[in-house]
């Protein structure tokens, strides 16, 4: 979680005092910071004490124990899964970062804030571990000095001393050959996920260097699964491109709904029948039991507007595809490099595993 606005921070954490009209107002001045598009040192007003609240304790409902991880198997997660998980997190809210909560989860299952964010990333049990958790023996290694960084190790603050405020970020990458500064992701307070260059533990604070020791997420060992990879709950009101999608998939299925990405009336009627066509309980919400049902696996050579569905969700991640309907070489290069992006088994074909991590993984 990010607080590094805290009143309690560190000495290196300056608090200028200011009168304005007789209401005191404290600013925060944190060198270790810099903002992705910016090298400047970051300033930020000091936040009242219930923005934020102590890092939840390992005896919290919201917390993971350590105990729980011992049945996990261990596996390779690569540092660049690592940061491919992390970077889920930047456009999974309608194509913004995930909101920063200490008492809210995500819709992947995990809690919205620091440590909860590096528990999705290494595929940790749901809700995740605290801070202090992250930083047990069973979890990661630590490191004798930054200069090992290496991509995926993390920052951590574990520190109980300052009043249970505290922090972990993931180590990406040096961002120049004196190592003074580091790309990093974060969640952090009001502005959530982040991506930017950061200097904590360079220096005298009391962040420390550690690798994760690579638990999996309790499958059996072997390939761990995408994060996120929930399917979506649609329902009436919502928008955008999964709507659109099911509106398709809904139309492949012989109900004629307009693919506008709006979830009105007329789509909610179209989900009721195709429910009770499936004997499904009918009441027009899309969720993973729908979901399942609705979608179609398609492949090169396939058409329609199942088709549609597909390449209208895989230009959510970019690949600009032609939405055409038609399954031809340019949607198939599109569907091998998102399964090779997300560690799914490359095949360009458009299963069930495939689906639900194109609709679930934001």
């Amino acid at each position: 979680m990010s607080l590094r606005s805290r009143l309690t921070r560190r000495a290196r954490v300056t608090l200028i005092g200011v009168a304005a009209g007789g209401v005191a107002a404290a600013i925060a001045v944190v060198p270790s910071l810099a903002d992705s598009d910016s090298s400047e040192l970051a300033t930020v007003a000091a936040q009242k004490e219930t923005d934020y609240g102590p890092e939840p304790e390992a005896d919290s409902k919201l917390v993971t124990q350590v105990s729980e991880l011992s049945t996990m198997a261990t596996s390779t997660l690569s540092g660049d899964t690592m940061i491919n998980r992390a970077r889920t997190w930047l456009t999974a809210d309608n194509g913004g970062p995930v909101p920063y909560s200490m008492e809210r989860t995500w819709k992947d299952g995990y809690r919205q804030d620091c440590s909860g964010y590096v528990s999705m990333a290494l595929g940790l049990g749901q809700p995740g571990l605290n801070t202090v958790g992250l930083a047990d023996s069973r979890v990661t290694t630590r490191l004798s000095s930054v200069s090992q960084l290496k991509k995926g190790d993390l920052l951590i603050d574990y520190s109980t001393t300052d009043g249970d405020f505290r922090h972990v970020v993931i180590f990406e990458k040096w961002a120049d050959t004196s190592h003074s500064a580091y790309w990093a992701y974060e969640q952090r307070g009001t502005y959530g996920t982040t991506h930017r260059q950061l200097r904590y533990g360079i220096g005298s604070d009391n962040y420390d260097p550690f690798r994760p020791v690579k638990l999996g997420d309790g499958g059996g060992g072997g390939q761990l699964p995408s994060p996120g990879v929930s399917w979506p709950i649609l329902q009436s009101g919502s928008k955008g491109a999964d709507v659109r999608s099911a509106q398709q998939l809904l139309t492949a299925r012989g109900y004629t709904v307009e693919a506008d990405g709006i979830f009105g009336p007329k789509t909610r009627s179209a989900v009721i029948q195709f429910q009770e066509s499936r004997s499904l309980a009918a009441d027009g919400v899309i969720g993973p039991n729908t979901w399942s049902k609705l979608i179609e696996t398609v492949q090169y050579g396939s058409s329609g507007q199942a088709v549609k569905a597909a390449q209208t969700q895989l230009n959510v991640y970019g690949y600009g595809l032609a939405v055409d309907g038609a399954f031809g070489s340019n949607t198939k290069s599109a569907a091998v490099a998102f399964q090779e992006n997300h560690h799914l088994q490359v095949d360009g074909v458009l299963g069930p595993e495939t689906w639900r991590t194109l609709l679930g993984t934001r």
